[in-house]
């Protein structure tokens, strides 16, 4: 799957051939990529790939998941000035794109990592992008929701209204779903919380709620169905996400990790042609 997409993404900017290499000859070079500011890395699993494919050299001085600060160098790498130069920003945009969410992720940990609450990240991400964003946010400290519709069963709210009676409908979900997939439902209130509770699912979703409404909902499942997992979504921010890690919920998920990711800045330099 990886090198799949290493495929496609370099094939996309060189199209039928760099037209740099056919005025110059190709000659031995070397580069290092910079960081321009201060942030997690995330992307050289794919950028090793990248290497292997091109058949150049690349040396890492920070791995995925530990942090940097602007000024470091990140990474050295050898090879023919044909192939650094064509490589060049299909590695920087890799780079920089999961680099940049698992900057952004590794906030978010920070915040509530005293609480013991899970992040969880969630599926809205970039057509054709969900395993790349999603190891991005891996990187940054988050666990990962489901990647897919077949992952677990989520009965939203959209669902909701197609079912009659949600305890029959879990019954019968159970029979046949596979065995090891959880069912989750997502709660706008408390009566719909407390419905999802008695029906049997695995873990409740407490959607925009506020959090002193997940406080009586931490409290009404402590007291009844101890079993149950309590995740909070729905437009939590750095600026209000201790708010909801206080309620004592069990996870966190948030979009925003991947959607509201601004890109930090990393470069690639050219050393020396020899």
């Amino acid at each position: 799957m990886i090198e799949g997409f290493i495929k496609e993404s370099l094939a996309q900017d060189v199209g039928r051939g760099d037209l740099y290499a056919l005025v110059e000859s190709s000659v031995s070079a070397s580069a290092r990529i910079i960081a321009k500011s201060d942030g997690v890395l995330s992307g050289a699993k794919y950028i090793d790939v990248l290497a292997k494919l091109e058949e150049f050299e690349i040396t890492w001085n920070v791995k995925d998941s530990e942090s940097f600060v602007k000024g470091d160098i990140l990474a050295t790498l050898s090879g023919t000035s044909h192939v650094l130069l064509k490589i060049e920003r299909t590695l920087l945009n890799m780079l920089l794109h999961a680099s940049s969410i698992a900057t952004l992720t590794k906030k978010y940990v920070d915040i509530i990592e005293p609480y013991g609450v899970k992040l969880l990240d969630t599926r809205k991400t970039r057509p054709l992008l969900r395993v790349f964003e999603k190891y991005a946010t891996r990187c940054g400290g988050a666990v990962n929701h489901r990647m897919g519709l077949d992952d677990s069963l989520m009965i939203k709210d959209t669902h909701l209204k197609t079912i009659k009676n949600l305890k029959e409908y879990i019954q019968k979900a159970r029979k046949h779903i596979p065995f090891t997939s959880k069912i989750e439902v997502e709660a706008e209130t408390f009566e719909i919380a407390k419905e999802a509770f008695l029906s049997g699912c695995d873990i409740v979703m407490c959607d925009n709620m506020t959090p002193d409404k997940i406080v009586e909902i931490v409290k009404y499942r402590d007291e009844n169905f101890p079993h149950i997992l309590l995740e909070a979504s729905g437009n939590i921010s750095l600026e209000t996400i201790e708010s909801y890690a206080k309620t004592k919920v069990d996870a966190i998920s948030s979009g925003a990790l991947i959607h509201q990711a601004n890109w930090i800045d990393i470069s690639m330099k050219m050393d020396s042609i020899y």
